[in-house]
């Protein structure tokens, strides 16, 4: 047996259980300590306020090398010097630090030491006492509008099965105004491609420039009302320039990047060639009722990645 992986027959009712004490005091040892989540829960959160993924930032210089408009390309240089300068003088690109939303992938082999959902939120809650500067109170009771820094089911968390894996993976994506207020959902009667084209884009016009572009945006088609909304907002944490391998799914999204950059709202509104850094479609099977959800990220494009293993590594992925 190797260590670290549970094996053998069942013990104590426990299916897999080691044999012996030995093993079993190993296997223990090999698990994800709580106190490991909390540090990483709160550093992913922190790095996400205070710069842009790699890919982000390619994507911003790409588009200013191609942009034809001088105002449009004077913005993305402000953009790329702004989250230069908060990286290197560690203070945040926006002060909207948004609502705090975690996706998180458990390995199906992975081992933990108490719960992964309250040490996500004991994290969270240490980073809202300790983080500088502090954080303006964005999160707000829906019914009585009182504003805070934490709330009744925050932080947001999602959690996915993955098989064969021994790691969990964090992935800490958070909602401000710009890239949380325009999302949209509607569900449609055996929709052909043009229809759904035509809501993704009339969701754009709708938003125009208020959620802070060049944005990426994500659409979730398929599946129910819930999940629809989920795929979309997944879509948006996928690498820029990483197309769908489905060709069909694949072309929706050219054409789609195609037609929201043809709209001419450009970086935050100056106009020109650069409204979205891409366009990422998921799907799935569903009824003959079909939602459709669209979801953005702003430019900033908030997404930082962290996976956790049982051996105690933490790899720091984005």
């Amino acid at each position: 047996m190797r260590s670290g992986h549970l094996a053998g027959a069942a013990v104590d009712g426990w299916p897999g259980q080691p044999r012996n004490p030995a093993s079993r005091m190993r296997a223990h040892s090999m698990a994800i300590r709580s106190e490991t989540i909390r540090q990483v829960t709160a550093q992913l959160y922190d790095r996400s306020l205070r710069g842009i993924p790699r890919d982000t930032e390619a994507a911003l210089r790409r588009a200013d090398a191609a942009e034809r408009n001088e105002t449009a390309r004077r913005t993305l240089r402000i953009m790329l010097q702004s989250a230069e300068a908060a990286q290197h003088e560690q203070h945040f690109i926006c002060s909207d630090a948004g609502v705090p939303v975690y996706f998180v992938k458990v390995g199906a082999q992975a081992r933990f030491e108490g719960s992964v959902r309250q040490a996500i939120t004991d994290g969270f809650a240490e980073l809202v006492d300790t983080i500088e500067p502090p954080l303006l109170p964005h999160v707000t009771h829906p019914l009585t509008l009182e504003r805070g820094y934490q709330g009744k089911g925050m932080p947001i968390v999602t959690f996915d099965l993955v098989d064969e894996c021994d790691y969990v993976e964090i992935t800490c994506s958070p909602k401000a105004l710009g890239s949380g207020r325009w999302a949209a959902l509607e569900i449609f009667s055996f929709p052909d491609l043009k229809t759904i084209e035509t809501f993704v884009l009339d969701t754009v016009i709708k938003a125009g420039s208020q959620p802070c572009p060049p944005v990426v945006i994500g659409v979730g088609i398929g599946g129910t009302f819930d999940y629809a909304a989920k795929m979309a907002k997944e879509a948006t944490l996928r690498p820029i320039g990483q197309s769908h391998p489905e060709q069909i799914v694949a072309e929706m999204e050219r054409r789609l990047m195609q037609a929201v950059n043809q709209t001419g709202f450009g970086p935050m509104g100056t106009g020109g060639d650069s409204t979205a850094m891409a366009v990422h479609v998921n799907y799935c099977a569903g009824h003959g009722f079909t939602p459709v959800a669209v979801a953005f990220n702003c430019w900033i494009n908030r997404r930082t990645r962290a996976r956790l293993h049982n051996d105690g590594r933490v790899e720091t992925l984005e």
